[in-house]
């Protein structure tokens, strides 16, 4: 292959990189270029682990006319693919090789891989997988580097200058993929971690500490009830399991609204919903969220396992929106006595018996959503200055007292 090829293939994967070109079309970019070089490939295969609350190893396969990805559970390869243990990959990771060049002809060992007997049954003759590691200070999590395979069914397998310029494209393939795959676990872990819109706040620039904003906000407070009774006399992992199960309920009714979560308290979780229609959002999740709770625990009776529900208040006010604490240990969140009242506001619901309890200033901008709500009388809350006006939501929308 000319030198040229080389150095122009490894400067797209450079700009590539730089450009934040996504890990597919990072790894369609370079098949497609190296087929277009003439290098005869059919198959191609890219795979690493993933630093994500939900995925734990990432793969990309091409054969010519497309890309997909393929995600892998934290359970591992093996309760997807039973063949996983006895696959190239595995055995270059257990072996801590970074190539491996099996020519799929008579020579091949049968049943040692299925993967290559499938492939040499496709009329394939020739497989190469090649590793680029990563040293452990510049790795994340297990990220420690990605794994490839080529595959040909040209007749006598790889030539010689194929294979050189194959593994010269590895290092800046690896160095691409590592720029996209730091920044892209970057925004996943501080959305994770901090909520969506702080997430992406933080990514964005705002890491000073005392230079929070005053946004209006409808504010969320919610919890379990008898949350400490159940965690007094259930064992840690069915505790865990239980309120796994509840947070991921809420969580998805409250981010289905618009809302964002900003905290977790224990079993306590509170959120803000933004702009115009912030109140009406709310309350629709609300009302989503007392379904949502119906039917979980409707499914978790059937299966035995323990149920409870929860308690909500809403409110709307003035908070301090932005990073508080010291200048080593930050946190994204908001401050001021709405969320004081709001908190207050929700411990309300025990003692009307109610599952959701909004304030007045919640309700006056509510909009038409109002007409969903029914006053509950005037209260005194605690640490709160002066008595106010709570409602409930109308027990006819939910079609129970």
């Amino acid at each position: 292959m000319s030198p040229d090829v080389e150095r122009d293939i490894a400067d797209w994967l450079i700009d590539a990189g730089l450009n934040g070109t996504d890990e597919q079309a990072l790894f369609s970019g370079l098949c497609d270029r190296l087929s277009l070089a003439g290098v005869s490939i059919t198959r191609a295969y890219l795979a690493s682990e993933v630093l994500h609350p939900l995925v734990g190893a990432r793969g990309y396969v091409w054969e010519g006319e497309a890309t997909e990805r393929e995600d892998y559970g934290h359970n591992g390869l093996a309760v997807v693919d039973p063949n996983w243990r006895r696959s190239p990959f595995f055995y270059m990771l257990d072996q801590s090789l970074d190539r491996l060049h099996v020519r799929l002809d008579a020579s091949l060992e049968p049943r040692r891989f299925p993967l290559l007997d499938r492939l040499r049954m496709q009329g394939c003759t020739d497989y190469l997988a090649l590793g680029r590691r990563m040293d452990s200070t510049a790795a994340i999590g297990g990220q420690d580097g990605i794994l490839t395979s080529w595959t040909t069914m040209r007749p006598g397998g790889f030539l010689g200058e194929e294979i050189t310029l194959i593994e010269r494209c590895m290092a800046p393939l690896a160095l691409a993929f590592k720029g996209f795959r730091a920044v892209d676990t970057a925004r996943t872990l501080a959305c994770t971690y901090l909520g969506k819109d702080a997430g992406s706040r933080v990514l964005a620039g705002e890491i000073r500490r005392g230079e929070p904003v005053t946004i209006e906000a409808a504010l969320w407070f919610s919890d379990l009830e008898g949350f400490t009774r159940i965690a007094d006399t259930m064992p840690p992992g069915r505790l865990m399991s239980l309120l796994n199960a509840y947070a991921e309920v809420l969580v998805g009714v409250v981010e289905a609204h618009g809302g964002d979560v900003l905290k977790f308290m224990g079993d306590g979780i509170l959120a803000l919903f933004r702009d115009t229609d912030a109140a009406a959002r709310a309350l629709d999740a609300a009302i989503a969220a007392q379904r949502a709770i119906g039917e979980l625990n409707a499914a978790r009776e059937a299966a035995g396992e323990p149920v409870t529900e929860f308690y909500l208040g809403l409110h709307r006010g003035d908070v301090l929106y932005g990073n508080i604490g010291s200048p080593e240990r930050l946190d994204f969140t908001v401050i001021g006595p709405a969320v004081n009242e709001v908190a207050r506001i929700e411990s309300m619901c025990r003692s009307l018996d109610r599952r959701v309890v909004v304030s007045r200033a919640f309700a006056e901008t509510a909009g038409a959503a109002r007409e969903r709500l029914v006053s509950l009388g005037r209260y005194a809350l605690r640490g709160v200055g002066r008595a106010q006006e709570l409602y409930t939501i109308d027990p006819e929308l939910l079609g129970r007292d």
